[in-house]
């Protein structure tokens, strides 16, 4: 009896030394109630524990405790709020790990890719992440911005809200762009030479402004660094104060905004009371959430893992500038604007006059309503801005407006200065040695990848030769073994020149190796 008794009293003790270290971890929840957040059950206790680890954590204070259900529709947000946070999060993680490998420096940056991506354990795939989610994060963040306009969560009390949500836009896009120097190699250095060339062409201050970004007339090891000092510092501190702004206005001020057909339809009473119902945030928001998570790591890491790399070019070379130079996509509608007219006005006048419009849409929409049917001409106009945008981006793609040579359009297309390019993506197996001709040899007779390639060479030949670009064409596709291991690829183009009536060669040499690390 006496033995039993200390038993339980030990037991008893036991549980509930553990339940108050339960309780410490969980900011409140003990034992019983954490099974019970775990079981999907209602609160164990009263007053209800789940809304005071709200007060006591300091991760959950800054959500708030619950949410109204309507607008917890994965319809009505997609969650794209939430994916722009945690996107900035996997780049800060992943940011400063590769900070430890990088060298700002112009003799060392480059190197210190390649020694990243060759000799530190799954270092390639943390840059492939560190990538991917920076253009995931920029994807995102535009998308809301156009859910938000479109679904006219920017009006009354939340166009302050809107405005941060732009200046967000704004830091996420230069976030992104003072991160594509940091590899220092030739798309790199080319891409942020175009549009730092951009802000010289500002009135007044463009010299000037142009400096401050360069360190100097041409980009060199200032600007390297400044650049850097943006990326890691500047940046992203000024994004950590921004999106607290943002999160504070959204999740304490306004809270979510309701579906407009919910906020302004005529549903029933008794339907708009249940759509309006408080949801908890625990637990059922919180393990949505955990889930997203665990989805957008899994995402990421699968891309990473198999089909997705960060690109990486040849070292950068000041003298040499690559065939089809470009921005990053997303300020190629900027480069798009540029092939229309003069640069003063498309590359500065129009973005700023856009970004300003940008800035005042709560100001200027006057109407109050946000049903879309009740407000068609702001849907239009949403509508219209993102079509014109994506013609831009297309019209700022190289092969837009730019009349290159129609040999040296072939041979960049098959394999370009930069990049992979159908040619280099052969397998080393399928370059069989030999001198193909085009209209002599058969694609069919080639292996499989070859023979598509072949093929298409030998079209655009044609198609060239019809089109009088290309007069009394004839063109070859050379494979010699060069080395061990190591095969030249030779594409040659010869025909008459139209004008002069000489017979021109174009050629470019390629030496693929067995143990190509990209393809």
């Amino acid at each position: 009896m006496i033995k039993s008794l200390n038993m339980q009293d030990v037991r008893e003790k036991a549980l509930t030394l553990l339940d108050q270290r339960v309780r410490i971890i969980t900011a409140g929840l003990g034992l019983k109630e954490l099974r019970a957040v775990l079981r999907g059950d209602p609160p164990t206790e009263r007053p209800n524990p789940r809304y005071r680890v709200h007060t006591t954590s300091f991760l959950f204070h800054i959500r708030p405790r619950y949410y109204q259900e309507a607008s917890t529709w994965f319809t009505h947000t997609f969650r794209l709020g939430f994916f722009s946070t945690f996107f900035f999060l996997v780049e800060v993680i992943t940011g400063i790990i590769l900070m430890v490998y990088y060298v700002p420096s112009p003799s060392e940056a480059y190197q210190s890719i390649l020694k990243l991506e060759s000799e530190v354990p799954f270092g390639s795939l943390l840059r492939d992440i560190h990538r991917l989610g920076a253009e995931g994060m920029v994807i995102f963040v535009a998308l809301h911005m156009l859910r938000t306009f479109l679904t006219g969560s920017y009006k009354k009390e939340r166009s302050f809200t809107w405005l941060t949500g732009v200046v967000l836009l704004l830091i996420t896009l230069f976030l992104s762009f003072s991160g594509y120097l940091l590899p220092w190699d030739q798309l790199a250095y080319w891409a942020v030479t175009i549009g730092t060339s951009m802000a010289d062409k500002a009135p007044l201050i463009g010299t000037e402004l142009n400096l401050l970004l360069r360190g100097a007339p041409d980009i060199g090891a200032d600007g390297l660094l400044r650049f850097y000092l943006l990326h890691v510092v500047f940046l992203p501190f000024l994004a950590i104060l921004v999106i607290s702004i943002h999160y504070y206005k959204v999740s304490r001020e306004h809270g979510l905004s309701l579906p407009a057909r919910v906020e302004e339809g005529d549903l029933p009473p008794e339907e708009k009371k249940k759509l309006t119902r408080r949801v908890d945030f625990i637990p059922d928001l919180l393990t949505h959430e955990v889930f997203l998570v665990c989805l957008g790591i899994f995402i990421l890491v699968f891309a990473s893992a198999t089909f997705y790399d960060a690109p990486l070019e040849h070292h950068s070379d000041p003298q040499r500038t690559p065939l089809d130079t470009e921005a990053p996509w997303y300020f190629l509608w900027l480069q798009g604007l540029l092939k229309l007219g003069d640069p003063v006005l498309m590359g500065i006048i129009v973005p700023t006059i856009f970004f300003a419009l940008l800035f005042a849409v709560p100001y200027i929409d006057r109407n109050p309503h946000r049903l879309a049917r009740k407000r068609p001409v702001a849907i239009f106009l949403g509508l219209v801005t993102t079509v014109v945008l994506v013609i831009l981006s297309y019209m700022g793609t190289p092969g837009y407006g730019i009349e290159t040579p129609a040999a040296t359009r072939i041979l960049q297309d098959l394999a370009p200065e930069e990049g992979i390019g159908p040619l280099r993506s052969i397998p080393y197996d399928e370059l069989v040695p030999g001198v193909y001709e085009v209209n002599q040899t058969d694609p069919k007779t080639l292996p499989p990848r070859l023979g598509r390639v072949f093929a298409e060479f030998s079209e655009r030949i044609n198609k060239a030769a019809e089109q009088g670009k290309l007069p009394e064409v004839q063109a070859v596709l050379v494979i010699e073994e060069w080395q061990a291991d190591l095969k030249k690829v030779t594409p040659r183009i010869i025909w008459t020149d139209p004008e002069s009536g000489e017979r021109k060669t174009y050629e470019r040499h390629i030496f693929l190796h067995q143990n190509r690390p990209r393809e």
